[in-house]
């Protein structure tokens, strides 16, 4: 390096504007060039510490320099700083690369599913030194610096290697190790100053809070191998699923409004409640790390980091562990759509619109205030992708719920005529993102097998569930919007208008089979002045009651997986609110412990009889008994399983009006068993009933049945002998 150069480097590392501090410091032919500003001396050691071998010295404003004896061809630096502290370390530009050509073409073409065992912070060893490995993508930056209470928050201290490939920087850090915490410290295209956490940081510190943190390698203990095993059929089809939704911050505050549990006590108490009610699956509102808890995760910055507030990511993977031990899976909300722009996140992450679309009618979501990935860029989609595989394959989660889906596929999503940008053919269909999803899904049944994607998705977009090899989007499952949207006005609307709006209960059997169905009464009916569930139901609080109880009996012998947001089944009385816990006290009266017996019923019988899950993908599965009885609201239908499955009659009326003889058609002549009646005492009902069975005579054969008011039977044929 000429004089002219070195001079020219060396203003540059001072000022933090070194691009190639490898071209600088370290070892060159015989001398040496460490940056340690602030320090007294520094001495070269032998490469085992034991013995000096040269002194540096101070050229100025923190650059010191001097010769490596001839024959040596490793040294440590020993440091001595003021108030008498020493530090002996390795040179860390002494030390080679952090990754492989592999990882740098995977990368660039965005198919490394195992980013963040590559990038991000990785403790380990390079060249039998430990220390951790720091990669992060910022292709239009000046100069990245790692920096940390290891370095003094000094972005001087730790420049980066430039891959310039794929715009990849890289540094390996010595004597370092999990717990550290961290950020990127970037100098932008621009010359702009950012300070950033890693995108690809496997833990964070606790908001409000907003450092990256050395996370050990995984290494958890499980032991659910027969969950495993077992976990495609637990999730096929023709497989019970009824999930019960949790956010886990406020399911249960031991300590009052304020507190939260971690996955310690959710393990021990979350964990037998939720097996005790028989859910098959527990679905978490998104644990990603995100900055605003009243987004209710919904806006994560930290695509591979459990948020911290619940504790380790040690402690996430053995809460998923004690679920599996009760036969219960998880699936966890994943939010692709979209993410916020706080100052330390993707937003602008090189000084150039990196993760986001640059043009706000691309980039920019109107209705969350937040920024939309570009997933036309492979590094953007592949990123997204490998943070999808990690929850799967890295914590044995069973299932993404992807978020937002319908505001991925269309660009005029809620946007005005003048406000979106058509795609290549002048169309509204997001081409890019339904690649993106088409490849997500692909993957994810390659490398996860028995894993589901489940898409929340409002629109008629056709194919969501079938197979991408057919043209679909490739997703398990998907949100059944318009069922909750329909039967949800029906119910709230005064039982003396139902007759004029039937159809809000029966149109949904038009479709129930273009797609693989989940059924959803999620968190977002009972927030922003929507009232709970309870609340919706119209009259005193009796028929209110009963009005749900028949509801939810509805929604479990309707075709389609079934999901409850919690608090559903107390009867909660008020919205839900992510600062308190759910109503627990609400079990102290008898109607509302009766309305949690009801749920754990619907879901032992769901689970226990084949008709109500084993077709439930299937029209022949399925069989109108009374469809059109829109005077008395009174419908009726058949759920019917594989041959030798005794057959379901459900039948609801939900009028305040019993009725002592309905004359229900039925398949068959004899005896059908009342399985469930809503309208039971045990429910907190007035105990009308069929005394236990009912006789269906004649050809076509029917019943003489009683009705209970505001109420739901379920029937069991059974032979006569």
């Amino acid at each position: 390096m000429s004089e002219d150069r070195f001079a020219q480097a060396a203003a540059e590392l001072v000022a933090g504007r070194l691009t190639d501090p490898f071209a600088l410091l370290g070892p060159h032919g015989g001398t040496v060039r460490t940056f340690q500003p602030g320090a007294e001396a520094v001495d070269l050691l032998s490469s085992d510490g034991s013995r000096p071998i040269g002194r540096l010295e101070h050229h100025g404003d923190g650059l010191w320099t001097g010769t490596l004896p001839e024959g040596e061809s490793s040294y440590l630096l020993h440091i001595r700083w003021p108030g008498g502290a020493e530090q002996v370390t390795e040179d860390p530009y002494a030390l080679g690369l952090v990754l492989g050509e592999l990882d740098l073409h995977l990368f660039g073409e965005g198919r490394h599913w195992r980013l963040a065992d590559r990038f991000g912070a990785q403790p380990g060893e390079m060249d039998g030194v430990p220390g951790v490995a720091f990669a992060v993508w910022a292709p239009n930056a000046r100069r990245v610096s790692v920096v940390g209470n290891f370095n003094s928050w000094d972005g001087r201290r730790h420049p980066m290697r430039l891959r310039p490939e794929v715009g990849v920087w890289e540094l390996f850090v010595p004597r370092i190790g999990p717990g550290e915490t961290y950020k990127y410290e970037i100098v932008g295209a621009h010359g702009q100053l950012l300070l950033k956490a890693d995108p690809v940081a496997r833990a964070t510190e606790c908001p409000p809070r907003t450092g990256s943190v050395v996370a050990p390698v995984p290494d958890f203990r499980w032991t659910d191998s027969e969950w495993m095993e077992t976990r495609a059929a637990r999730q096929r089809p023709d497989a019970p699923i009824a999930v019960y939704e949790v956010h886990a911050g406020s399911w249960l505050r031991p300590l009052g409004e304020g507190s939260s549990i971690d996955w310690r006590g959710l393990s021990e108490r979350l964990v037998p409640y939720v097996a005790q009610l028989g859910f098959t699956h527990i679905e978490l509102m998104p644990i990603m790390e995100h900055p605003f808890g009243g987004s209710w995760g919904y806006q994560p910055l930290s695509q591979f980091a459990p948020s911290a507030r619940f504790g380790t990511p040690e402690e996430f993977a053995g809460f998923v562990d004690a679920c599996h031990r009760e036969g219960i899976g998880i699936i966890l909300d994943w939010v692709p759509a979209h993410f916020p722009s706080d100052a330390h996140g993707l937003a602008m992450f090189d000084g150039t619109h990196l993760y986001e679309h640059a043009d706000p009618k691309e980039g920019y979501h109107q209705d969350w205030n937040t920024l939309i990935y570009n997933l036309g860029r492979s590094e953007v989609a592949g990123f997204l992708i490998a943070s999808a595989l990690w929850w799967l394959e890295t914590f044995h989660i069973d299932g993404l719920r992807v978020d937002a889906v319908a505001s991925m596929l269309y660009r005029d999503y809620s946007r005005k005529p003048g406000e979106w940008v058509p795609n290549v053919h002048g169309g509204r269909e997001n081409l890019e993102s339904v690649a993106f999803l088409k490849a997500l899904n692909r993957i994810v049944a390659e490398r996860c097998p028995g894993a589901v994607t489940i898409a929340e998705e409002s629109t008629a977009w056709p194919g969501v569930s079938a197979p991408v090899e057919q043209g679909g989007l490739g997703f398990s499952y998907k949100w059944n919007m318009g069922w909750m949207h329909d039967s949800l006005q029906y119910v709230e609307r005064d039982p003396i208008h139902r007759a004029w709006h039937h159809h809000e209960m029966t149109f949904s059997l038009v479709y129930a089979w273009t797609e693989r169905f989940v059924l959803p009464l999620s968190h977002d009916e009972v927030v922003h002045g929507k009232g709970s569930l309870l609340g919706k139901m119209p009259g005193d609080r009796w028929r209110q009651l009963a009005t749900l109880r028949a509801y939810l009996a509805f929604m479990w012998a309707h075709p389609g997986k079934k999901l409850l947001f919690m608090g559903g089944e107390l009867g909660q009385e008020s919205e839900w609110s992510h600062d308190a816990e759910i109503a627990w006290h609400l079990l102290e009266r008898p109607e509302h412990a009766g309305l949690q017996r009801l749920v754990g019923d619907l879901n032992r019988l769901y689970r226990t009889e084949p008709a109500l899950h084993r077709r439930d993908a299937e029209p022949n599965g399925f069989e109108w008994l009374v469809g059109d009885d829109a005077a008395n609201s009174v419908f009726a239908f058949l759920r019917k399983g594989e041959a030798g499955d005794p057959p379901i009659a459900f039948v609801v009326n939900m009028t305040p009006q019993p009725h002592q003889a309905y004359r229900l058609p039925l398949p068959g002549a004899g005896r059908w068993r009342e399985l469930l009646n809503t309208d039971a005492a045990i429910y907190g009902g007035s105990d009308r009933g069929n005394q236990g069975f009912v006789q269906a005579d004649g050809n076509p054969a029917s019943a003489a049945c009683v009705l209970p008011p505001l109420a739901a039977l379920m029937l069991r044929y059974e032979e006569e002998e």
